[in-house]
This record gives C-alpha cells, sequence and structure tokens, in this order.
C-alpha cells in the first residue's frame, strides 16, 4: 500500500516537474552541482592514488630516497633557511658508497632539469630533463621500446648521450626514426641512442613527467640543477635485507663520511615508499575536504531552492490540496505527497550530478593519462545524501500543506 502511494506521487511529482520546468532546473542546480564536485574530485583522486600504489609496486616497496631536506612543498633554492643552507648537498661519492653496503642491491645519484628538446625546427615545450643510469626502469618502471641505454664509459664520461620518451620522440621527429640523430636537449647537442616507453602513471619522485635521459654526469656539468630539490639518491635494499636494516646502514655510511657526531642530527633525509603515499594522502586529504565543503554549500543552496519551490507548489496547489482532504486524503498522506515531491526534485539532481561528476572526471583523468574509476559507494552516498536533502528540506512546506485547513483550501482562490 505504502510502496503503491510513494509511486504515485512520484508520477505526481514528474508530472510537476514537467510543468516547471526553468523552475525545477534551476532549484536543482545546486544539488547538481555540490554532487558532481564530489563525484568527480572522488575519481580523480582515486585514479591518482591508484597510479601512485602502481608506481610503488614497480619500485619495490623497499625503495627509499635519500634527500637533502624532505619538505612536501618546493623550497624556494635562492632563499633557503639557515636549517637546509647547512646541510651539504648529495653527492655522486655518497651514492657509490651506499651502492657498495653489503644491505644494498642498487643505489645511484640522479637529478633532473628542464629544458626543450629541439630538431630540425621542431621543438617541445619545456620538459623534464633527467640525469639517471642504465638501470633507471629498475626503480621508474617503463621499457625500452628500440635502441639501448647508456655504456659504462658514457656514464663515467658523461657523454653527450640521451633516451627520449616515446611522446617527445614523436613531438620532434614525427614519423622519422630518432635514433642515431643529433638533437639539442636543454640548449645542448646530443645523440638519440634509444626510446624509452614509461610506465601507465603520473607520478615518480619528484612528481613530474619525464621527456629525456641523460647521463648523470652529462647533467650535473652541462645543465643548473636545484641540487635542494631536485637531487636524490634513490636506493634498493637486497631482497633479503628489511627495509630498516637497509635505512639503517645507509645513516650510518652517510654519518660517517659527512663526519658527524654522535650528538648531530642527521644533515639528509631518508624518505620511503610509505611516507610519499602518506604525504599524498594528507595533501589529497586536505584538498578533498575542501571539495566537499564547497559541495555543502552548494548543496545547501540547492536544500534551499527545494524548500522554496515546494513553498510555492503549495500555495499554487492549496485547492488541490482542499479537494484531496474534502474526499478523505489525511494529513500523513498529504505530507508523504510533498516529501516525495522533494526528494524527487533532488533525487533527479542527484543522479545528474553523479553523471556530469563522472564525465568531468573521465575528462580530467584522460587528459592526466590516470585510470580514475568512480566508487560505487559514493555513488550510493550520493544519491542518499540528495534524497535526503529533499526530504530535510521538503519537510516545512509538506507540513504546511497537511496542516491546511480544507474548507479554508477550498475557498482559495
Amino acid at each position: 500500500m505504502i510502496v503503491g502511494r510513494i509511486r504515485d506521487n512520484v508520477a505526481v511529482a514528474l508530472d510537476t516537474l514537467r510543468v516547471n520546468k526553468l523552475r525545477s532546473g534551476l532549484t536543482i542546480l545546486g544539488v547538481v552541482i555540490g554532487v558532481s564536485t564530489v563525484m568527480a574530485m572522488s575519481a580523480i583522486v582515486q585514479g591518482v592514488r591508484q597510479q601512485i600504489i602502481h608506481t610503488i609496486e614497480i619500485a619495490g616497496p623497499s625503495t627509499f630516497y635519500v634527500l637533502k631536506i624532505y619538505s612536501q612543498t618546493l623550497v624556494n633554492p635562492d632563499r633557503l633557511p639557515k636549517y637546509i643552507r647547512v646541510r651539504p648537498d648529495l653527492t655522486m661519492a655518497e651514492a657509490t658508497r651506499i651502492a657498495q653496503l653489503p644491505e644494498i642491491a642498487y643505489a645511484s645519484i640522479w637529478g633532473q632539469t628542464t629544458g626543450r628538446v629541439e630538431y630540425k625546427g621542431e621543438h617541445t615545450q619545456p620538459i623534464v630533463i633527467m640525469g639517471a643510469d642504465d638501470r633507471y626502469t629498475e626503480i621508474q618502471g617503463g621499457e625500452l621500446l628500440s635502441g639501448r641505454w647508456f655504456t659504462r664509459s658514457e656514464l663515467s664520461s658523461g657523454a653527450g648521450v640521451a633516451v627520449l620518451d616515446e611522446s617527445t620522440a614523436d613531438k620532434v621527429f614525427g614519423r622519422e626514426s630518432p635514433l642515431d640523430k643529433q638533437v639539442r636537449v636543454g640548449g645542448w647537442p646530443m645523440t638519440v641512442i634509444g626510446i624509452y616507453d614509461p610506465p601507465g602513471n603520473i607520478f615518480s619522485p619528484p612528481g613530474q613527467t619525464i621527456g629525456a635521459i641523460v647521463p648523470y654526469l652529462t647533467l650535473s656539468r652541462q645543465f643548473h640543477i636545484d641540487k635542494t630539490n631536485a637531487l636524490y639518491i634513490p636506493v634498493k635494499p637486497r631482497a633479503d635485507v628489511s627495509v630498516t636494516a637497509a635505512r639503517e646502514a645507509v645513516t650510518i655510511a652517510l654519518r660517517e663520511m659527512r663526519k658527524l657526531r654522535p650528538g648531530d642530527r642527521n644533515s639528509f633525509d631518508l624518505v620511503t615508499q610509505d611516507q610519499i603515499l602518506d604525504t599524498f594522502n594528507k595533501f589529497t586529504g586536505v584538498f578533498f575536504l575542501i571539495m566537499i565543503v564547497l559541495s555543502s554549500v552548494a548543496l545547501l543552496v540547492g536544500g534551499i531552492g527545494v524548500m522554496a519551490i515546494m513553498m510555492v507548489s503549495v500555495t499554487d496547489r492549496t485547492k488541490e490540496i482542499g479537494i484531496r482532504k474534502a474526499v478523505g486524503a489525511t494529513n500523513r498522506e498529504i505530507l508523504l505527497q510533498f516529501l516525495v515531491e522533494a526528494a524527487t526534485l533532488t533525487g533527479i539532481g542527484g543522479t545528474i550530478g553523479i553523471g556530469v561528476g563522472t564525465a568531468v572526471g573521465w575528462v580530467i583523468s584522460s587528459a592526466l593519462h590516470i585510470e580514475a574509476a568512480t566508487p560505487i559507494t559514493l555513488t550510493l552516498i550520493a544519491v542518499a545524501v540528495s534524497i535526503s536533502i529533499g526530504i530535510i528540506f521538503g519537510l516545512l512546506p509538506a507540513r504546511r500543506a497537511a496542516r491546511l485547513d480544507p474548507i479554508e483550501a477550498l475557498r482559495y482562490e
């Protein structure tokens, strides 16, 4: 019986919406904006998080990084606070010492800067130029599509050779084969020796898309490097060594090299994959909280709009309410009718918002080259919240309609 009444009331609500299309559309706009914002942001955050986890899986959960300073935001290298300024820059000798430790399977020093790749008048926008070694894919993943990585002599001499990202090569070479061609990377002549296909993610410490990879010595000698923010040592422990043991061994080795006394603080930072993920979660948590607040404001505006339109609807249909009461409709039935109408109004807004938010999230995710999936739980919550808003803000108009005196309502013109 109750289900049948609700179904009938939904049909009445839809008829009312069709009669007042513009007014109803403007009313549910706030609900649409609020729900779509939450859906889009959650899809993007979920997608980026999955990509970071994927990157951590590629590098291995035990891989960690040595940095001059670990900060959640980039520090200005020209205006460093004293506690950072007194810290020595990382060196190749330190990376070599770490790599020699019995607990360590791999360690090297990497750096990055920005510049253009140019070839016969074609050039890219400023891209990240990475200085690394021939074991780059062990940490970053991806694969070499053609050509080769650096030889030991090229690494030790700082030769002018480069491995280009596939999209970078396509941009400047088109259909022409880039291998063994001379290009200018950041203004310096380089020979292309390989084409690299990066893994399908957007995150790699320090977190930018790589366009060209050159030997580290080439980068350090020919380019300016921000040694505070863009220089680090990736460290991979041996398979039978725990992260804790590897971190302790690295810490002892660096403290010895830097001649730190027992009471001195470390003049470097060690960052694990868990810390990177935790930093991301904190950042996106704050960002998502802001989005929730903004969405709540939009939903509140939408709820007030629903209450206003339902008040107008009650006034416009006063005589109808009087007739219904005259033929036996109870206060409860009138209350249910207008509550269902309000819930239908916001439910439609929530459904549209889910569709819009999912579409926006997909567009942005495609632009960022990430796979963003809308959480099913959040979809159900969004629908429930939108309907609840209709019920809460429709309660006052519904109660007003239910309390109308049938005789006075019949006399209303």
